[in-house]
């Protein structure tokens, strides 16, 4: 390959992380040239995106490995949301998703993490073999933390303001990204002062998580804010409501707004994004590498020769 076919070695806008290089079980992420590509697995019977397409437990299962083969890094399993409604007892909610990390576990070294803000059903999927806590609750329950320490596993700290389950109207800041920036820092301090070493430590913004549309779209804007604290970043912007009141479509209609705010995202310094749509995510992410310069093409054809090939159909 000539020097002309040569991808650019870094992006001049990347955040500086304090540990970039995060191991998960057998699997090792280098957050200074990769993005992980998280897929979303809700085990429940109402889920906003899927309507509970993945409640069963086989459904659950095979979808979780589909979603490997078309090319996630990473399974996100939940059997609770954090929207508005009637509390489900811990032992529901680990028996919907447990279940479903032993049998994915058991098939694949894929991250696994349990999307729970319940110590006790966090204990009960990291050992059953769980990588990673997503708490969307921003750890409320300081419990959690001694949970993941004692397991020596990985922690996603979300930004949310609400008890989860419950209603919060009209949520109003002053800056909302200078807001979502103190919290994450108070709560990494937390964090590390219970037992979770900073190397485990993810964070998340939470768009649309007790933010309106302009909030949201204003995280995604100045996304850079967020990675800039030093930590691998999550982006879950997938089909949420800000990408559907922004281009007023319904949730089967969110994908190719999804993909632009994942991008949009990424470029701002985020390193997971959390998806619905394995395959289109997977080839939104492997072409915003190669422009990053992380990631050779899977080819070189076009213009490499004394002769241009005819196009491919």
């Amino acid at each position: 390959m000539d020097s002309q076919a040569t991808a650019p070695s870094s992006s001049a806008s990347a955040p500086v992380f304090r540990h970039g290089v995060h191991a998960f079980g057998s699997r090792t992420i280098d957050f200074d040239r990769q993005v992980a590509l998280m897929a979303v697995i809700n085990r429940t019977p109402d889920s906003f995106y899927d309507g509970g397409a993945t409640f069963a437990l086989q459904a659950a299962v095979d979808a979780s490995l589909k979603a490997v083969d078309d090319g996630a890094d990473w399974v996100d399993i939940g059997g609770a949301p954090f929207s508005p409604g009637d509390p489900i007892p811990a032992s529901d909610e680990a028996e919907r998703i447990v279940p479903v990390i032993s049998a994915v576990r058991a098939a694949s070294d894929v991250i696994i993490s349990a999307d729970t803000f319940l110590p006790e059903v966090a204990r009960q999927a990291l050992a059953a073999g769980a990588n990673v806590v997503n708490d969307t609750t921003g750890l409320r329950d300081p419990d959690m933390a001694a949970v993941v320490a004692d397991a020596g596993a990985h922690l996603i700290i979300t930004h949310s303001l609400a008890e989860p389950r419950t209603v919060y109207p009209r949520p109003s800041y002053d800056d909302v990204v200078r807001e979502i920036a103190e919290f994450l820092l108070r709560k990494v301090d937390d964090a590390v002062r219970l037992g979770i070493p900073e190397d485990r430590i993810l964070l998340d913004p939470g768009h649309d998580l007790n933010k309106n549309t302009l909030h949201s779209l204003e995280i995604t804007r100045r996304f850079a804010e967020i990675a800039g604290l030093g930590f691998p970043t999550v982006a879950a912007v997938s089909n949420k409501d800000f990408i559907g009141e922004t281009l007023d479509r319904p949730k089967r209609e969110r994908v190719e707004g999804s993909l632009a705010a994942a991008v949009i995202c990424i470029l701002g310094g985020a390193r997971v994004v959390r998806m619905h749509n394995v395959p289109a995510s997977r080839a939104a992410i492997d072409l915003t590498e190669a422009v990053l310069g992380w990631r050779q093409p899977a080819y070189l054809r076009h213009n490499m020769g004394n002769v241009n090939a005819p196009a491919e159909p």
